[in-house]
């Protein structure tokens, strides 16, 4: 006969609690990703702050030719034989996928040229609201109010900071920190359509594209000289380049929420760490823009996470939002 107090309570066998432990040790592994991932492409700004010759078209040129050489890298080290069959399987949705990638590391290496870190990243954390509409206008994804109203506030951030450019030379870095934040959230649609295919290979697309055309526009002077070569590869073939296959990996264990939350780490040290180290001093209007922004994120982000959890725990998943 069992003791007092313990026939009530059936214990757990080993298997039971491994397989109880295991996601949580993923979770835990991937919020550790997701934090080294977001402090790693953090550096950016910071680094676009210390080229010396090079121009943005430059920049890309080595950039995107080191990310391209990192992710294929990865790419043949995990699939070793069947690395073109994975490529190739990205299709027409991974061509306008890679695209729209382009496009907006274009746009984004011409905002960090010619507009604070600041202005261009707390723009950039307007992303998830681009998404939000984009997804609803072609997955015909609903919105919640919730979701409408931090987009309305996050759109008056933004709509603060491109204005506040007027006055101070930077309208056009602004506008395409805008363009860059639209074509994330363009290729995230995608992927989030194509869930099931591996869209890492779009970042090869991305990256050809992007060497080939600043190649055609800087053919003239292509070589930049050794300090800025390896600043370059720095900033694409480790900090981007690792760390957004970090970020990749590390979304297939978070809630959509969580990763919004570790995505504001990302755009809220890049403007610190130029401000300590190059005294890049945001604006009063950046500030204020940034402060809405990161705010209706914030708060966006939490509300899905708080209401996840809620349905969590009346058994079922909570839809998206």
């Amino acid at each position: 006969m069992p003791p007092p107090n313990q026939s009530a309570s059936p214990s757990l066998s080993s298997s039971d609690a491994s397989s109880i432990a295991e996601p949580k040790i993923r979770r835990l592994f991937a919020m550790g990703l997701m934090v080294i991932s977001s402090v790693m492409i953090s550096f950016g700004g910071l680094i676009s702050r210390y080229i010396e010759v090079a121009d943005a078209w430059q920049i890309n040129i080595y950039r995107s030719g080191s990310i391209f050489a990192v992710v294929l890298g990865i790419l043949v080290f995990q699939y070793r034989g069947q690395v073109v069959v994975k490529i190739t399987k990205i299709g027409r949705p991974g061509l306008v996928g890679g695209t729209l990638l382009a496009i907006a590391g274009m746009a984004f290496m011409q905002a960090l040229t010619t507009t604070t870190v600041a202005n261009a990243l707390f723009t950039l954390s307007a992303i998830p609201f681009f998404t939000a509409g984009l997804a609803w206008v072609f997955l015909r994804e609903a919105l919640t109010r919730v979701t409408l109203i931090t987009m309305a506030a996050a759109a008056v951030g933004v709509g603060i900071m491109v204005g506040g450019g007027i006055g101070g030379g930077s309208l056009y870095g602004n506008a395409m920190a805008l363009i860059t934040a639209i074509g994330f959230a363009g290729f995230a649609v995608i992927v989030r359509k194509y869930r099931h295919i591996d869209m890492l290979p779009t970042m090869l697309v991305s990256g050809l594209i992007l060497a080939i055309v600043a190649g055609i526009v800087r053919y003239d002077a292509l070589w930049v000289g050794w300090y800025d070569f390896v600043l370059c590869f720095i900033w694409g073939g480790i900090l981007s380049g690792i760390g957004n296959v970090m970020f990749v990996v590390a979304t297939r264990h978070l809630m959509a929420a969580e990763v919004t939350l570790f995505m504001l780490l990302e755009f809220s040290l890049g403007p610190l760490w130029v401000w300590i180290f190059v005294n890049e001093t945001p604006t009063t209007y950046t500030l204020a823009g940034g402060i809405l922004i990161m705010s209706a994120v914030a708060l966006r982000a939490l509300h899905e996470r708080r209401t996840s959890q809620r349905a969590l725990k009346r058994g079922r998943l909570a839809g998206p939002g």
